[in-house]
């Protein structure tokens, strides 16, 4: 068992992660969002020995769902016990549709009706960036090794790196000036945090896990971006105290890797 998560009172349902166990991944994004609102929630991948077994059960190629649910195409899926028809469990997948379910029952949607359609744009973006940095090491198909296309994955990395770094970074930048010039402070949307704020700074931890030397040189060119917004959010009430704890996986061959000849070469 791992450390207990962050308690909050018992208005909130015993909210179960099923994701893989031993990485980040994707899962990342939805425990950033419990740890940021102080809820606690339980993670069956790395908390249970046999939790393997229901992840591996969820993503089944002959899986038709449980207790009147529809199957999950894949993890990450989120389990909400008493929240489904007829009182059975809720399953839902899909990382922003659980961010999105999630929003205002954790206090991370936004302040009304356009902040949330907001929070939930910006997000959706980052996990943009997410997907395109995943692919820069698997560029041509996913379940062959990096090894089996390095060369396309030269050529990816080279284009992500100039191209699609600087345009997801730069309209970053732009997002975080608009709500600052409009007295909101230091995040993306409004003055409080929001799932789009989480999502967005674990990419760029990421990145700078992935790509440590084009980080280094371009972050000067997003003073906002990288001086304010990312230092600000990993020291919020909640995640600072997730990232010093064991819950915080490391990375290591999920969707962030190292692969020094894919970075700049200094």
């Amino acid at each position: 068992m791992t450390e207990p998560s962050t308690k909050k009172s018992r208005s909130h349902p015993p909210y179960e992660l099923l994701y893989w166990p031993g990485i980040p991944g994707r899962g990342e994004f939805i425990r950033l969002a419990f740890e940021a609102s102080g809820v606690s929630y339980t993670d069956i991948g790395n908390e249970s020995k046999e939790g393997i077994q229901q992840i591996l059960a969820l993503k089944a190629d002959d899986s038709l769902g449980a207790d009147g649910n529809s199957p999950a195409f894949a993890p990450p899926a989120l389990r909400i016990p008493g929240e489904g028809k007829g009182g059975k469990p809720l399953l839902i997948y899909q990382t922003s549709c659980i961010l999105s379910y999630l929003g205002d029952r954790l206090g991370l949607a936004g302040e009304d009706e356009a902040e949330k359609h907001w929070v939930l744009s910006h997000a959706l973006t980052a996990l943009d960036l997410n997907n395109e940095t995943h692919d820069t090491h698997h560029p041509i198909a996913t379940m062959k090794y990096y090894e089996e296309q390095k060369e396309e994955a030269l050529k990816k990395a080279a284009d992500f790196r100039e191209a699609r770094i600087p345009k997801f970074f730069g309209f970053f930048e732009r997002v975080l000036k608009a709500n600052k010039d409009q007295g909101q402070g230091k995040y993306l949307v409004g003055a409080k945090l929001s799932f789009a704020d989480t999502t967005l700074w674990q990419v760029l931890d990421g990145l700078k896990f992935a790509f440590p030397n084009e980080l280094a040189a371009r972050e000067g060119e997003f003073p906002l971006l990288f001086g304010t917004f990312y230092p600000s959010v990993k020291e919020e009430k909640g995640i600072k105290e997730y990232l010093a704890s064991k819950r915080r996986l490391p990375y290591s061959q999920g969707i962030f890797r190292h692969y020094p000849e894919l970075d700049r070469q200094k």
